[in-house]
């Protein structure tokens, strides 16, 4: 019998060190890493069911809302769409280095499922350079089960009767965010409803005030010497997609666009359809979608969020001026709600001070800050919202309090209580901001296109007005 098991010992043992050491994502029932895809995120993936125990406030009623919603799941950006046939050419290849050249690599190969899965990819021809960031089914899904979560919680503030005094709907010049309204007043007041947006201004301060900023437009977030730069060619990150390359059977490090481009696809792919995988998705280790998610996070961080606190923190002077002037009164509407863009979520929450991390985050300290709260796929995943509800609390020494989610799980703030925020201390900690001019404290260039092309127009008037005078 010994001399069996002595035998079946050197059979045995590669199958072992297989199962141990090669990741198969076809096989995987958590796949964590579909949590970690940075603003590419799936929002049903990442959302929190906290709010279920936060909602409730003892002795308090809530009165009004205030909402920022991001669109819902998109499609990619026409140039994205257009490399299609690239991605055939890879998925090729990759089939033959399994194939023919026989290149697997002896650990972290592709297993059996996932060689098999990618060789039967197909895309979807349906999608075409034209729908360039249009929302996807799964996006109207999203926009219109959020509403209805709220609405679960909160049937008094969000009713089902559809009033143009009562409620008011504001979202930016695109196709994603239009439909995304459509999807969250349907999910409110059902179809067929008569919600409508106020009008959309030519120039939107309001929700696109980075459009708007030339010292904003200028900040060196992802170039040549930016945090951003340093991480994407650190040795971290080189050695990420030589391993990469060799998963997948090269016997050279792949072009970092071809990388991305599959690293893309999985990530959307994924969006698109949460209840189904990626076949891209398993060209990669759970621990290199963690390289990715940080390179990420790192260009929001000094693209939107704390990196550049003193430009970013600015730019939603009016977003946050329009959330404390309408929770502060007391008649309608009580609900408003905008839908806008990543940009638009992560400056907001800069500016109110939410999730930022002690620490700067910086291209070497990657290994140092693997439970920082700057996560762009938590705070910023697709369809991602900040909702802030205002109580009246009768009976309390504070009369008024107010609760701030970030999709849907409290903020905590230190000085807050648990999420619960007094409202005399919420306008005393954003006076700067309740109080600031905002054309002029939005920007710290101290102008804006829109505001130069204004002055211009100004001082243009003014002299026709003078030589008009002088020839009479």
């Amino acid at each position: 019998m010994r001399f069996l098991l002595l035998l079946l010992v050197p059979l045995v043992a590669p199958l072992l060190v297989d199962g141990q050491e090669d990741y198969c994502f076809g096989k995987d029932s958590d796949r964590p890493q579909t949590a970690q895809f940075a603003s590419k995120t799936a929002y049903q993936i990442v959302k929190s069911s906290n709010i279920d125990k936060q909602y409730l406030v003892p002795g308090c009623e809530a009165k009004k809302m205030w909402v920022f919603h991001r669109h819902g799941t998109r499609l990619p950006k026409s140039g994205t769409i257009k490399k299609a046939s690239r991605l055939i050419e890879l998925r090729d290849q990759i089939v033959k280095n399994y194939r023919e050249a026989k290149t697997k690599p002896d650990t972290n190969a592709l297993c059996t499922e996932d060689l098999i899965a990618i060789q039967l990819w197909k895309g979807n021809s349906s999608i075409t350079p034209d729908m360039d960031e249009f929302l996807t089914s799964q996006g109207y899904d999203d926009l219109r089960g959020t509403a209805k979560l709220y609405q679960r919680y909160y049937p008094t503030v969000l009713p089902k009767d559809y009033n143009d005094t009562y409620y008011q709907f504001r979202h930016t010049d695109t196709q994603r965010t239009t439909e995304s309204f459509k999807a969250f007043a349907e999910g409110l007041f059902g179809t067929g409803n008569a919600a409508h947006p106020v009008d959309i201004p030519k120039d939107d301060l309001l929700l696109r005030p980075y459009d708007y900023c030339q010292s904003y437009k200028e900040l060196n977030y992802k170039g040549e010497g930016s945090e951003y730069h340093k991480y994407t060619q650190s040795a971290l990150w080189n050695s990420t997609l030589a391993d990469i390359s060799t998963r997948l059977g090269y016997l050279y490090t792949l072009d970092q666009a071809d990388i991305l481009l599959m690293y893309d696809t999985c990530r959307y792919e994924q969006a698109w359809q949460v209840d189904r995988t990626s076949v891209w998705c398993g060209a990669f280790l759970p621990e290199q979608v963690t390289v990715f998610e940080y390179a990420e996070d790192l260009k929001y961080y000094y693209g939107s969020g704390y990196g550049f606190e003193e430009d970013t923190a600015r730019l939603n002077c009016r977003l946050v001026q329009d959330m404390l002037t309408h929770l502060s009164n007391p008649v309608s509407p009580h609900v408003i709600a905008h839908f806008g863009h990543t940009t638009g979520l992560q400056t907001l929450i800069t500016a109110l001070g939410v999730r930022k991390d002690d620490i700067k985050l910086r291209a070497d300290n990657y290994n140092s800050l693997t439970n920082r709260r700057w996560k762009t796929s938590i705070l910023g995943p697709f369809a991602a919202n900040f909702v802030a509800v205002k109580y009246d609390c009768p009976a309390a020494l504070d009369k008024e309090k107010a609760v701030f989610f970030l999709n849907q799980d409290a903020v905590q703030l230190d000085w807050c209580s648990v999420g619960l925020c007094n409202w005399s201390e919420v306008l005393q900690r954003y006076k700067t901001l309740a109080d600031a001019n905002c054309d002029e404290y939005f920007c710290r260039s101290g102008a804006s296109s829109l505001a130069g092309g204004a002055l211009s127009s100004l001082l243009a008037s003014f002299l026709l007005a003078a030589v008009v005078y002088l020839m009479h």
